[in-house]
């Protein structure tokens, strides 16, 4: 029995599935990564890509932090690709209970995805600081250096998790729950290099942990079923309306 056989046979079987995704789940939409040799931290800047999506630099320097967040962070017509879709299905199947991500892309709601908790945040939700009114996507799109707010004249920030700022609470306890419930971990596309949301994962305690990605990561010794290739690859093989 290969690799795909033994992932299907165990989808079939679990009714609690929990999907844990990185960057590698939106490459195949056309969203760069971070990490990778043409990732954005392998590209020139004035300032690092660290520094720039920090706490610090957007505070001082806002502008600055707009200009780069607007060139390289928002990808508003970018679409859904495979494995969004499978894992949507799976869910409306009753196989899958949620998508725990790390990206800030809003690609698994647009697949139609319902239950997905999002570590980092989204680019598609922005908020003012001073009055807490909320803007789409669109508004940052459309302005110019600094957006503010249109009612109190505050600065807008993305709801996102920068570097030095915390994990939003009750996400984090949301998948802490699902993780500890579920009865089959798939964790996709991702180095598990970002902490602390690569430490959820150990919150599984199930038999079906399974780990794909393109290159080896630190967890590929606690999988039981590592397979290293692209998720596209993977998720394309498998015959969702017989799990």
């Amino acid at each position: 029995m290969n690799k795909i056989e033994i992932l299907s046979n165990w989808i079939k079987e679990s009714h609690s599935i929990v999907f844990f995704g990185g960057a590698g789940v939106s490459t195949e939409s056309g969203i760069p990564d971070f990490r990778s040799v043409d990732g954005l931290y392998n590209q020139q800047y004035d300032y690092p890509p660290e520094t720039i999506l920090s706490h610090t630099f957007f505070r001082k320097n806002t502008a600055e932090f707009y200009k780069f967040y607007r060139a390289k962070m928002l990808c508003p017509d970018v679409e859904p690709n495979i494995t969004h879709k499978v894992l949507a299905k799976l869910e409306e199947k009753g196989k899958l209970t949620s998508v725990i991500t790390q990206n800030i892309d809003g690609l698994h709601q647009k697949a139609g995805s319902k239950r997905v908790l999002e570590l980092h945040g989204s680019t598609l939700r922005n908020y003012c600081e001073k009055c807490h009114k909320f803007f789409p996507l669109e508004t940052i799109l459309s302005s110019k250096d600094v957006p503010l707010c249109d009612e109190c004249g505050g600065i807008i920030k993305p709801d996102v998790v920068l570097y030095e700022e915390g994990l939003d609470d009750s996400t984090l306890k949301n998948a802490i729950h699902d993780l500890s419930k579920a009865d089959m971990l798939i964790i996709g596309g991702t180095s598990l290099t970002v902490y602390p949301a690569a430490n959820l994962i150990y919150y599984y305690r199930g038999n079906k942990l399974v780990l794909i990605n393109k290159t080896p990561t630190s967890a590929d010794s606690n999988a039981n079923l590592c397979i290293n290739d692209g998720l596209g690859n993977v998720f394309s093989q498998l015959d969702i309306d017989s799990l």
